[in-house]
């Protein structure tokens, strides 16, 4: 069995490599979630600060991971949340939660609406780096077992034709 640091050796360049989406009407709460994940590697971040064109800008960059605010004026997070969910509906696209609203009755909404994870505001650095690295090779490894379900499927259907 090999030791836990060559794995996180291994897939840690691939995860930078991922793209993340940030989504949060407080300029200074992105501002410092961007150079955090910059500061870890993870430089193919977008965010975005208007949650009207949340949903189109989630389509055109086609993100591996999510960040979301619950609380924006005009939509809010659970309506993106449930928007995202709806559009990517068998894919698995992981929506982290960050809000500063500690309420039970928000934090069930938001996982019941499809969040894969929720954190509260203000975010442990630490915590929020170790639950995107976690989701992001989760996500990694769905996209690996999907292309090769494609590619098994289209060698099957050429040895039938």
């Amino acid at each position: 069995m090999l030791p836990v640091y060559w794995y996180t050796m291994v897939s840690e360049p691939l995860l930078h490599q991922m793209k993340i989406l940030v989504i949060d009407d407080d300029r200074k709460s992105v501002m410092l979630l961007e150079q955090l994940l910059q500061r870890h590697g993870y430089f193919r971040v977008m965010s975005v600060t208007d949650s009207k064109s949340a949903m189109e800008t989630c389509l055109t960059f086609d993100p591996d991971l999510v960040l979301l605010d619950l609380i924006m004026p005009e939509v809010d997070g659970f309506a993106i949340l449930e928007a995202l969910r709806a559009d990517a509906a068998e894919d698995f696209l992981p929506i982290i939660v960050l809000t500063a609203d500690t309420t039970e009755e928000s934090k069930e909404r938001a996982l019941d609406a499809g969040a894969t994870d929720f954190l509260v505001k203000p975010v442990s650095q630490t915590e929020a780096l170790l639950r995107i690295r976690n989701l992001l090779e989760m996500r990694r490894l769905y996209v690996a077992v999907e292309n090769q379900r494609a590619a098994l499927e289209e060698a099957a259907l050429e040895r039938t034709a």
